[in-house]
C-alpha cells in the first residue's frame, strides 16, 4: 500500500540541472518523513547518482518504512551506450544498483523505456525472463515496465509468459494528455499497478522555459504556452493546478513527484494535502476548456524513439571514420 503522491529520484540525479547531494539528502528524508514511502529511482539518473544519493539514507532505515523500485535497460548518455536489454546486463544491472543503494532487494524491478529495445521481442524472450530470475532470487518483490507510448505497454502486458506488477507511464496523466485514463480499465484487469510520472510534461506545465530537446509537435507546444499565459494573467501558478488535476484523476494507484528542492516537495505536498482555492479550481476548468480538450490527449509518438536512432546512427558513422 503506496500513498497517492510517491517520490521519483530522477532529479536528484541531476537530470534536469546540476543539484547538490546534501540538499538532495535532505530532500529525500523529508519525502519519507511525509509519508511518501514509495522512491522510484534508476540507473540512468546521472548515471547511478541517484541511487549512489539514496544509498546514504536507505540502509540506515528500517526496511519496512519503505518502498524502492529502479530499473534496468538505459544506462549512460552516450547513445552507442545508452541502451543494453540484454539478459547479462539485466542480472549485472540489479546487482549494480543493490550495491549503490545498499540494499539486498527492491521492491520493484522496472525495465526502463522499453519501447528503445531493438525489439519487443527482446523484452518479452530475454529481458522480462531474466528479470523473473532476480524476482526469484529474492533480489525484487515485483516485476514492472516503463514506457511513453501506452500501446506497447499493452502489448508487452498481453504477449509476456511474466507476469508483470506494475507498470509506469508518464506524461500521460496530466492536464494537456490524459489518455492514461482510457487504459486503466486494461491494466486493472491484468491486476497491474499503474505509476503516473512527469505530471508537468516535462516542462510543458511550468514557466521554466522549454527545452530545446523537447519532442513534443509545435501544435501541443503552442497550446501549452497560451495555457500558461492565460494563468499569468489571472495571477495563477500552472504548475499548482497541473500538479493537483494528476493528483486527483481517479483509477491510478500513485503519482510521482520528483525534485531537487526542499521548498519545491513543500509546495508538493501542500497541494497534495490541501488542494487548490476556488479561484484556482476555476482557472483550471477553464484551460480545460479552452485549451486543453480541444488537443484530444494529442501525444508525441514515436518522436523520441526516431531522435534516438537517428543520433545513434550519427554517432556509429563518426565512431568508424
Amino acid at each position: 500500500m503506496v500513498p497517492k503522491m510517491t517520490f521519483g529520484c530522477a532529479a536528484i540525479g541531476s537530470v534536469y540541472r546540476p543539484t547538490d547531494d546534501k540538499e538532495s539528502i535532505l530532500v529525500t528524508k523529508e519525502a519519507i518523513k511525509q509519508g511518501l514511502n514509495m522512491i522510484d529511482t534508476a540507473p540512468w539518473y546521472g548515471c547511478g547518482k541517484s541511487e549512489k544519493v539514496l544509498g546514504e539514507i536507505l540502509p540506515k532505515l528500517p526496511r519496512k518504512s519503505f518502498y524502492i523500485n529502479t530499473k534496468v535497460g538505459r544506462y549512460l548518455p552516450e547513445y552507442e551506450k545508452m541502451f543494453d536489454f540484454s539478459a547479462e546486463r539485466v542480472i549485472q544491472s540489479v546487482d549494480e544498483s543493490l550495491s549503490r543503494l545498499g540494499l539486498d532487494y527492491v521492491d520493484i524491478i522496472q525495465v526502463h523505456d522499453l519501447e528503445f529495445a531493438p525489439s519487443i521481442d527482446q523484452i518479452i524472450n530475454e529481458t522480462l525472463p531474466a528479470l523473473q530470475k532476480v524476482k526469484e532470487s529474492g533480489k525484487a518483490r515485483y516485476i514492472g515496465i516503463t514506457a511513453y507510448p501506452l500501446d506497447i505497454l499493452r502489448t508487452v502486458v498481453e504477449r509476456s509468459t511474466v507476469k508483470i506488477d506494475a507498470v509506469l507511464t508518464y506524461c500521460h496523466g496530466s492536464m494537456n494528455d490524459n489518455s492514461l485514463q482510457d487504459n486503466l480499465p486494461f491494466f486493472k484487469s491484468h491486476g497491474i499497478g499503474v505509476i503516473n510520472a512527469s505530471i508537468l510534461s516535462m516542462g510543458l506545465l511550468t514557466n521554466r522555459e522549454l527545452p530545446d530537446w523537447h519532442p513534443a509537435a509545435n501544435q501541443i507546444i503552442l497550446t501549452c504556452e497560451k495555457a500558461k499565459a492565460f494563468c499569468l494573467e489571472n495571477a495563477v501558478d500552472i504548475t499548482r493546478i497541473a500538479t493537483h488535476f494528476s493528483l486527483t484523476q481517479p483509477g491510478i494507484d500513485t503519482t510521482l513527484i520528483s525534485t531537487a528542492s526542499l521548498g519545491n516537495l513543500k509546495k508538493n505536498i501542500q497541494v497534495f494535502r490541501n488542494g487548490i482555492t476556488e479561484k484556482e479550481q476555476l482557472i483550471s476548468d477553464d484551460i480545460m476548456k479552452q485549451f486543453f480538450k480541444p488537443l484530444n490527449n494529442a501525444t508525441w509518438g514515436n518522436a523520441e524513439v526516431v531522435m534516438y536512432q537517428e543520433k545513434l546512427k550519427q554517432a556509429v558513422k563518426t565512431s568508424l571514420q
